[in-house]
């Protein structure tokens, strides 16, 4: 009987595997730019018809790169409302991140946009930085591959998570935000203005207050879902009807996992399937074994997951915290049996890093240079559920005091969490390091988007990048459209 190398199994699966988890892009670079349209889409879900957005590339949704390839993308809006596009973990010039009037306005209907900026290699993603629009599932993978990508001895694989309701987004925030959001883009960015600053203690107050007398908050009910999607979905799919991606007995997999929902937080689980983390938000860590992983909205890991040398079938779960609602796609060898599984799971997953446990587990590969900082800020996150209100040292967009900087300066920020609910943090157009956790100094991961549980302090350390306007945010859409987010204002230095 004639057998394939894993080489050769790879290679010979390459084409069709591409077109389900990895559209290539042209390699030659003189070539043309690549086509990209935001456009509706429908597929279905569990029997039901469901129309969204989505984001066209040339083998399908998303774009994947090659080592040395130039992001060079014509974007067209193909919708019939505004949108902008923005490059969620990329450094492009200011001018191409994608916030609507920071300082390119949205793109009508039937404009094309052209972009052109040398990416930064990992797992990433684009999405609409409009609130509404990303609930409607206007996101897609962009991998940007490295040398070692090409020739390792592993198959690729993308899950990119959703959260999706057949209700209007508009609809679903009225119900979550009891009519507190602005569901339009807001002045461009989908936040609320107007909106006064949230009663409570304000930095001063809290700002020299001991670590354990906050921590003893912690007894404090935590607020982990505000919303029961009708669906949760892997690569645009439920569990009832998962995706099923053909593997080799023994391979090597390198799992690509996207947290695009709007306002939930999963765990990865392996289950049978031993794996490593290897990399947090486009960025290599020191391996860190195990067969459970969380991500926040925004973030994105990748896995090695090594397959046993029998065939068989491995599903890879995305749990929902704190619920008992899960998802994901199945691994399997040709001709295994793929059992049915529950879009259900007997009990719930537990709530995702309130300890900071796997954050404190993660140390960059590639570290910032050691230097002291050029200046420190507290931000203060804080909120409730009634009334629907989160803020950034309490206020709202539109009412913000910007954090500041000059060009080259290193930065840390403390992100201090006095809410119940947990909060991850994105800045556009930087990638920064973790160095403190609760107090405790640590060498941790780069990233682009941070969790902060509730009652709980994460410090950052950055190096101030381009002069111009940046956006600093909650993840979290709903709380994104009541206002939670500020600017990190750059000028140049002296």
């Amino acid at each position: 009987m004639h057998t394939l190398s894993r080489r050769g199994f790879l290679a010979a699966g390459a084409a069709a595997l591409a077109s389900v988890h990895l559209p290539r892009a042209a390699l030659a670079q003189g070539a043309v730019p690549l086509a990209l349209s935001a456009a509706t889409r429908t597929f279905d879900i569990d029997g039901r018809a469901a129309t969204v957005f989505g984001l066209a590339g040339p083998g399908g949704q998303g774009l994947v790169l090659d080592p040395g390839q130039r992001f060079r993308v014509d974007l067209t809006n193909t919708l019939d409302v505004d949108t902008i596009i923005h490059w969620h973990g990329q450094i492009p010039p200011n001018v191409q991140d994608g916030v609507p009037d920071m300082p390119m306005p949205l793109l009508a209907p039937g404009e094309t946009r052209s972009y052109d900026f040398e990416p930064r290699p990992g797992t990433h993603w684009m999405h609409s930085h409009v609130p509404i629009q990303e609930m409607q599932l206007l996101a897609a993978p962009l991998i940007v591959r490295t040398q070692d990508d090409l020739t390792a001895d592993r198959q690729e694989v993308v899950l990119l998570l959703h959260d999706f309701s057949f209700k209007s987004p508009e609809d679903v925030l009225a119900e979550i935000t009891g009519g507190q959001a602005a569901t339009g883009h807001g002045g461009g960015h989908g936040a609320g203005h107007g909106m006064g600053a949230m009663p409570g203690m304000g930095q001063s107050e809290m700002g020299d207050m001991p670590m354990n007398g906050m921590m003893g908050m912690a007894g404090m009910g935590m607020d982990l879902n505000d919303y029961d999607f009708d669906a949760y979905l892997a690569n645009d799919r439920t569990l009832s009807d998962p995706e099923v991606v053909q593997v080799e007995r023994g391979g090597r997999i390198r799992l690509r996992v996207i947290n695009a929902a709007a306002a939930t937080v999963f765990w990865i689980d392996t289950g049978a399937a031993s794996a490593r983390l290897i990399a947090v938000d486009g960025h290599a860590v020191q391996p860190v074994p195990g067969t459970r992983f969380g991500l926040a909205m925004g973030q994105r890991l990748d896995l090695e997951v090594d397959l046993p040398s029998e065939g068989g079938a491995w599903p890879i779960l995305a749990l929902r915290e704190g619920a008992r609602e899960r998802t994901g796609l199945i691994l399997a060898t040709r001709g295994a049996e793929v059992r049915r599984l529950d879009t259900v799971a007997e009990s719930e997953a537990p709530a995702f890093d309130t300890d900071l446990a796997q954050e404190q587990s993660l140390v960059a590969r590639d570290a910032l240079a050691d230097r002291p900082a050029n200046r420190s800020q507290m931000l203060m996150l804080a909120g409730s559920m009634q009334p629907y209100v989160w803020t950034i040292n309490g206020a709202t967009w539109g009412s913000h005091q910007p954090v500041v900087a000059r060009s080259g300066e290193r930065v840390k920020l403390t992100f201090h969490n006095m809410s119940m609910m947990g909060h991850p943090m994105h800045l556009h157009g930087h990638a920064f390091q973790v160095v403190g956790l609760n107090g405790l100094r640590v060498a941790g991961a780069l990233r682009d988007t941070v969790y902060v549980p509730p009652m709980s302090m994460v410090t950052v350390a950055l190096d101030a990048g381009e002069a111009a306007r940046w956006m600093l945010h909650c993840h979290h859409m709903p709380h994104l459209a009541s206002g939670m987010m500020t600017e990190f204002a750059v000028t140049a230095s002296v």
